[in-house]
C-alpha cells in the first residue's frame, strides 16, 4: 500500500490480520485513508447543492420531451412516485416562459458553474482512492463541465436505458449495468488528468456500475414507502430528506467501488492481467 497523502491518517491494522488475510488489511487500510464516508457525504451535498438544480434549469427550458424523459429517468433509478414525483413536475409546470427567455442564459451559466464543484469534489474522491497528488486547477478545469455534460447526458437517458429501449427490464439491468460501467471506467480517467491507466480502473468501473444498478433496484423497493412515511410526518420536505439520504447512499458506493478497484487493481494476479505499474508509489 502507498503511504497515505498529507493529512490522512493510516489504520493500525493488527500484526496478525497482515500475516492471515492480508488483503482485508490492505482494503481496511485503504477505506480509512480515502475515509469513504467523508468523501459521499461531501458529494451528496455538493450533488444536492449544485447538479440537481443544474438538472432542473437545463430542463426547464429544454423542450418537453427532455423534461419527460428526466421524470422518467427519475422515476426509474431514484424510484420516486406519486405525490413526490408530482413536485418535480410541478416544477417545470411552474415555470415561466417569458421569465427564463430573458434569464435563462445567465442562470444556466452560474448554475452550471456551481454545479462543477460536484465535479470537483469526485476528481478529489479519485485521487484520494489512488493515492495521486492533487491536479493544479487550470489544466483540470475543462474536465469539470465536461464531466458534468456527459453525466446529465447519461442521467437523461436512463429510462429508456433501463428499459433497453423497450427489450424489457432483465435485458434492461444488464444494458445499464454495461452503461454505468463505461461511465464510471471513463469518470476517473477523465478526473484524474490520464494519470491512471485505461486497465487498473476496469475493476473499481465494474465495482461501481454493479453497486448502482443494485442500489437502483433496492430503491424501487424501498423509497417509494420512505417518501410517503417522510411526506406523512414532514409534508413537501419530506421527498427531499429522502432524496439526500439516497444521494449519500448511491456516493457510499461510488466511493467504496472506486476505493476497493484500487485495492484489486494492484493484487498480485490482477495486477499482471490489468498491467498495473508495478512499485507505483501514490500514482508518480
Amino acid at each position: 500500500m502507498p503511504e497515505p497523502q498529507p493529512g490522512t491518517r493510516r489504520l493500525a491494522v493488527p500484526g496478525w490480520m497482515r500475516r492471515h488475510t492480508p488483503l482485508l488489511g490492505r482494503l481496511l487500510e485503504q477505506l480509512a485513508a480515502v475515509r469513504v464516508l467523508d468523501c459521499a457525504t461531501r458529494l451528496a451535498a455538493q450533488a444536492f447543492l449544485g447538479a440537481l438544480p443544474a438538472i432542473f434549469v437545463v430542463a426547464a427550458v429544454a423542450p418537453d420531451w427532455v423534461q419527460e424523459e428526466l421524470v422518467s429517468s427519475i422515476r426509474t433509478a431514484v424510484g420516486l412516485r406519486g405525490a413526490a414525483l408530482d413536485q418535480v413536475r410541478a416544477v417545470y409546470a411552474a415555470t415561466d416562459p417569458a421569465a427564463l427567455a430573458g434569464t435563462s442564459g445567465v442562470g444556466i451559466l452560474v448554475t452550471l458553474l456551481s454545479a462543477t464543484a460536484c465535479s470537483r469534489a469526485l476528481q478529489k474522491t479519485c485521487e484520494r482512492s489512488w493515492h495521486l497528488p492533487q491536479a493544479k486547477a487550470r489544466p483540470a478545469a475543462w474536465r469539470w463541465p465536461a464531466w458534468l455534460v456527459v453525466w446529465l447526458g447519461a442521467l437523461l437517458f436512463q429510462g429508456p436505458v433501463q428499459n433497453a429501449f423497450g427489450a424489457g427490464l432483465a435485458v434492461g439491468f444488464l444494458v445499464a449495468l454495461v452503461s454505468s460501467s463505461l461511465l464510471w471506467w471513463w469518470t476517473p480517467h477523465l478526473l484524474s488528468g490520464g494519470r491512471v491507466g485505461w486497465l487498473p480502473l476496469l475493476p473499481g468501473a465494474v465495482l461501481a456500475g454493479t453497486g448502482g444498478q443494485l442500489l437502483s433496484v433496492a430503491s424501487k423497493i424501498y423509497v417509494p414507502h420512505a417518501v410517503e412515511r417522510s411526506m406523512q410526518q414532514f409534508g413537501g420536505l419530506g421527498s427531499v430528506f429522502v432524496l439526500l439520504s439516497w444521494l449519500i447512499a448511491f456516493f457510499v458506493v461510488i466511493t467504496l467501488a472506486i476505493s476497493v478497484g484500487y485495492v484489486v487493481a494492484h493484487e498480485p494476479l490482477p495486477a499482471r492481467w490489468l498491467r498495473t505499474p508495478a512499485g507505483r508509489d501514490d500514482g508518480a
